[in-house]
């Protein structure tokens, strides 16, 4: 069956090759005997750069994959083999229609990283100013493109199965990602976001970021200020050069706290690579990559803080269900019960030592085994607050960041607050209630009125009958197949005592129809019996 399968789809395909590459991987790792995270991994290693980022794309997706494939997606690494110099040299001529040493002073060969979609490399310009140059790897978008087609054929041998035994849908995976992929392969949406970023903390004096050069940047090339900072793990750089490093960290969590409670507008990919210290400003680079939280979103992130601050579960249940988009019918009973286990590892715990990293994991996990949406913001949210409590751990393991967390929500309650407006709304709120209460005494009669004539209607949603009903239905099922078996036998034979023509082997046409359609019912009734046995 494999075999067949490999042979349409290298027929289908139209580029042999890489499938065969595919699928020699896929065979190496023996995947068709089933999956696990540390087998995925290996995989997406193994398959290159392309299949790498997308890998390290889906471990942000908690949602969507187990937190242990999310954890060990986490491992991926991101670095990938520089091009030759001369490619580069050529993209940057075919963006700018132009030799490159008409805008450039000079350009270093040595590439300052190379990723899977673009590397960097330290240049000058013509002016004199240093800037750095990212140039996207020439065909990536195909070759991605491609190897998605070709890996959603082969994701028919996938079974991703989690410990609660639910099939993950690859294909539709595959789509999220390779629409995150395409935004980052966009350099313009990359410069827009950093200018962006640069805007909304234009008034922190102690965070900026790179300067974007628009006229000379493309859809594929991007050239931007260098940065010759110290990167926020090189404790003993910072310490030589005069740095607080708790001051750091603390800076660090309030200004995260600021894009995520104020803005709205966050790094997704926080990691220490990605964060360097300049002249005492703590600078953000790589904004390929930007989360968005609306502002429900974020009420329901402070309900969630709020509700576990006060162990009080009914309000976590509301807000993990504000948190996510409801599909279906949910069964509230083990919603309450799984959040309630939930708070209850944290009952003891000191708020100061939380982590609101895993937290927002668990929720996360708690949306995913419910079958409760999730929109991508709150996914990124959940990665980017993970990797910032892991540097901060590092740089200030003293400094807590959901103390500063919870700290920015109360003040964010002070700054909103209004006597005057709180006085509207209960006004507001009053005149309402008592409208609804004067309509009482008519509901009321009209109520008594329906019910005396008949026409009061009650429906019953009662949890947890799902499954009894069911099993009635099932009984119901086979006690209706066993009358129509008993109905046909005794038609037919009643039929066979008869002269009715035409005949088959000296039976009635209509008596043999009879006993043929009651043996097959039969036949299925006893494979019902037997299967529910």
């Amino acid at each position: 069956m494999l075999d067949k399968f490999l042979q349409n789809a290298i027929e289908d395909a139209g580029a042999t090759g890489r499938l065969r590459e595919m699928i020699g991987v896929l065979r190496k790792r023996e995947v068709v005997r089933g999956m696990t995270p540390v087998k995925l991994r290996q995989v997406l290693e193994d398959l290159g750069p392309t299949f790498v980022k997308l890998g390290q794309i889906m471990s942000m997706r908690p949602d969507f994959l187990p937190p242990e494939y999310c954890d060990e997606l986490m491992k991926l690494q991101s670095g990938a083999k520089p091009l030759p110099f001369p490619v580069i040299l050529e993209v940057i001529e075919k963006e700018y229609n132009r030799r490159w040493n008409q805008v450039f002073k000079s350009i270093d060969e040595e590439a300052l990283g190379s990723a899977s979609i673009a590397q960097v490399h330290r240049a000058v310009l013509a002016s004199g100013e240093k800037v750095v140059v990212k140039v996207q790897r020439p065909g990536i978008y195909e070759i991605m493109s491609k190897d998605i087609v070709l890996l959603k054929r082969a994701a028919t041998l996938l079974k991703i199965v989690s410990h609660t035994q639910d099939v993950l849908d690859f294909g539709m995976i595959l789509d999220e990602m390779w629409t995150i992929a395409k935004q980052e392969m966009d350099f313009l949406m990359e410069a827009d976001h950093i200018e962006e970023f640069e805007h909304l903390n234009r008034d922190v004096d102690y965070v900026g970021c790179p300067k974007v050069y628009r006229q000379l940047s493309t859809q594929h090339l991007l050239v931007m200020e260098y940065i010759d900072g110290i990167r926020i793990d090189d404790f003993d750089k910072l310490r030589a050069n005069g740095y607080d490093i708790n001051t750091l960290g603390r800076h660090l969590g309030e200004n995260y706290v600021k894009q995520i409670i104020e803005d709205g507008y966050f790094h997704a990919d926080p990691h220490p690579g990605n964060i360097w210290v300049k002249n005492g400003r703590i600078i953000w680079l790589d904004l390929g990559m930007m989360g968005r939280l609306s502002g429900r979103d974020r009420v329901a992130i402070r309900k969630a803080v709020l509700a576990l601050a006060n162990h009080d579960t009914f309000e976590m249940k509301a807000a993990v269900l504000s948190l996510g988009v409801v599909h279906g019918r949910i069964n509230h009973t083990a919603l309450y019960q799984d959040i309630d286990s939930m708070m209850a590892q944290y009952s003891s715990l000191d708020f100061k030592s939380l982590q609101m990293g895993v937290l927002t994991r668990q929720i996360m996990n708690i949306l995913r085994v419910h079958h409760i949406a999730c929109p991508q913001g709150l996914s990124m949210f959940a990665r980017g607050v993970l990797t910032i409590e892991g540097v901060m751990r590092l740089c200030c393991p003293k400094v807590s960041f959901v103390e500063i967390f919870a700290k920015s929500l109360s003040l964010d309650f002070k700054k909103n607050f209004s006597w005057r407006a709180e006085m509207d709304k209960m006004r507001r709120e009053g005149l309402l209630l008592m409208r609804k209460s004067a309509q009482l005494p008519e509901q009321i009669s009209d109520i008594l009125k329906m019910t005396m004539s008949g026409q009061t209607k009650v429906n019953l949603d009662l949890t947890g009958a799902e499954e009894p009903l069911r099993h009635l239905d099932r009984m119901i099922n086979k006690i209706i197949i066993a009358v129509l078996c008993a109905a046909l036998l005794l038609g037919s034979s009643t039929i066979c005592t008869t002269n009715m023509t035409p005949k088959i082997m000296e039976i009635p046409l209509l008596g043999f129809l009879g006993y043929l359609i009651a043996f097959v019912l039969s036949i299925r009734l006893i494979w019902e019996i037997h299967k529910g046995a």
